[in-house]
């Protein structure tokens, strides 16, 4: 069975971690939430609370056939933890999807060199986008090799499908 990553810290968008977290789970992939600690319960904006299944120190890229990077604010407090950027920066140089929506390209950014990349996100993001060197693309699902990317909630069924699709291909 493959394993799917989402990662989780405080104020992650519901909607964005729990969608893909049943889609994935209903196409029968075992999925982690992993956090910066292990059986830590994190909150969402808000306030629903949910708990991490694993610590991204005591995790390897290898195990993994994808990451989901939901936004909310917590992609801000993901990259604070060295572990967790270090586990994005593997699943990069494996060539393992990596998918980031709303605000999640700011760990991308933090992880993956993107210059050149054609990226999209939550729009108010695009200047710290195109500044680290993207492409900014305003469509629901933007892919640019390993990774995926979209706007918003809005977009998280074309998003999910994406993922599907590339976990699929390996």
């Amino acid at each position: 069975m493959k394993k799917i990553a989402i990662l989780i810290e405080n104020l992650f968008d519901e909607r964005e971690l729990i969608y893909p977290y049943f889609r994935l789970s209903e196409e029968g992939y075992e999925i982690h939430l992993v956090g910066s600690q292990k059986d830590t319960a994190y909150n969402s904006k808000s306030g629903l609370t949910e708990t991490s299944t694993h610590a991204s120190k005591d995790i390897a890229a290898k195990d993994y056939a994808a990451v989901v990077i939901p936004g909310g604010f917590s992609p801000d407090f993901m990259r604070r933890t060295k572990e967790t950027v270090d586990f994005v920066k593997e699943m990069n140089k494996l060539q393992k999807p990596i998918a980031a929506i709303c605000h999640g390209p700011w760990m991308v950014a933090s992880a993956v060199d993107i210059k050149g990349k054609n990226i999209t996100s939550f729009y108010s993001m695009k200047d710290d986008l195109v500044n680290a060197g993207a492409n900014y693309v305003d469509e629901e699902v933007v892919i640019d090799g390993n990774i995926i990317t979209s706007r918003s909630p809005d977009d998280l069924v074309p998003f999910v499908k994406a993922i599907i699709e590339a976990v699929e291909k390996d």
